[in-house]
């Protein structure tokens, strides 16, 4: 299979409250079990582990992979710097890039293809998004050294494409490729499904947690011809899946796609049609009209944060996807977790990948036809 892949995995936490680490709990159990495919994966030649926790020593061991400690303050951590220095220190010329709970059901088979093309192509930049991907292999390009590479991982794909020269090709669009952990959201529909592996599943079920709304939602998608809100960074691909495997009527509005990635949360730039909405009619109101033209609602939460330029801690963000807002201290996020969760339909927060891989995980789940490795 010629040159043997370099896999690169990124997992750092600064988890400080009881929410932030009950999701780094599952993360870490999804890379443990991610870890162990790649240790039988024929091709590989080595895996690194960069991360800030010494505790996932033992497991980097127990697999086989290099973990490189990165003892930055996670404030200061630059993605790009870390990642280039890695690169051009350990001279690697392939690369398999992801971050630690990405790609947490990618199949063997998913793994194999990704590693023989990569392997067998003397140039290729294969990633699982366009303006925001968490998955990408890449041939490391001769001018790589050059390349400003952003302090986070979103644009990596678009970096290397724009300054590079590298022409960009798409991997398939499954569940394995699509479902990526970032929020409590996805942890829920993780929880709530069949598809974690033996230790998510195990830290899951002594989470113990609530899937009650989410089962409310689930109970909406069964049904034939309900309507369906999908808001925020939706693309695509989603719509289509959802418009041919489950009798619905979506109402989507889909808005500030690339956000992170074009630098426009960065920037100050964000602007949502919605937000200036709530700002015109309130909250409650607004929830009020989601359930008179939905049975159900999926909500980007993160374009209106971006919106009207609140940067909420991990913590904030996290209680307001598990609806949690007696514990939330901002009095704007208190009051809009507040009324979602006290509207009369189902409202499902979470973050970009709550309207991308989670809601492809459902179309999974809850269409009979399909098997769980065809998705």
């Amino acid at each position: 299979m010629g040159e043997g892949v370099s896999v690169v995995i990124f997992e750092g936490t600064a988890a400080a409250s009881p929410v932030e680490k009950m999701l780094v709990r599952v993360r870490q159990a999804l890379l443990h079990d991610n870890l162990e495919k790649l240790s039988r994966l024929e091709g590989v030649g080595r895996v690194f582990l960069i991360t800030n926790n010494p505790a996932l020593a033992e497991m980097a061991r127990s697999t086989g992979a290099e973990m490189i400690l990165n003892r930055q303050h996670p404030d200061s951590f630059h993605f790009g710097n870390e990642l280039k220095k890695l690169v051009l220190e350990r001279k690697l010329k392939k690369v398999f890039y992801l971050s630690g709970a990405g790609c947490p059901l990618i199949t063997m088979a998913e793994l194999e293809q990704i590693c023989e093309k990569l392997a067998g192509r003397p140039s290729l930049l294969y990633a699982n998004n366009i303006q925001s991907a968490d998955i990408i292999a890449f041939t490391v390009p001769d001018n790589f050294s050059a390349a400003a590479l952003d302090e986070m991982d979103n644009s990596l794909a678009m970096t290397l494409r724009d300054q590079c020269g590298m022409e960009l090709e798409l991997m398939p669009q499954t569940l394995g490729l699509l479902f990526d952990l970032d929020t409590p959201a996805d942890m829920l529909v993780l929880g709530a499904g069949p598809f974690a592996g033996p230790r998510a599943r195990a830290v899951l079920d002594d989470l113990a947690l609530d899937y009650s709304l989410l089962e409310r939602a689930k109970d909406v998608l069964r049904d034939s011809y309900r309507d369906v809100a999908l808001i925020g960074r939706v693309g695509a691909p989603i719509i289509e899946r959802m418009n041919a495997l489950l009798k619905l009527r979506l109402r989507v509005f889909s808005e500030e796609r690339g956000m992170k990635a074009l630098g426009r949360q960065a920037s100050g730039e964000v602007v949502s049609l919605l937000g200036f909405l709530i700002e015109h009619a309130g909250l409650e109101r607004f929830f009020d009209y989601l359930a008179q033209v939905a049975d159900c609602a999926f909500i980007d939460s993160r374009v209106l944060f971006a919106h009207y330029k609140y940067n909420f801690s991990d913590r904030e963000r996290f209680l307001s996807d598990l609806g949690f807002w007696e514990d939330i201290e901002h009095p704007w996020l208190k009051e809009f977790t507040r009324t979602a969760m006290q509207c009369p339909i189902p409202v499902i927060l979470g973050g970009h990948s709550l309207v991308s891989g989670s809601l492809w995980a459902l179309t999974c789940e809850l269409d009979p036809a399909l098997r769980v490795d065809s998705c």
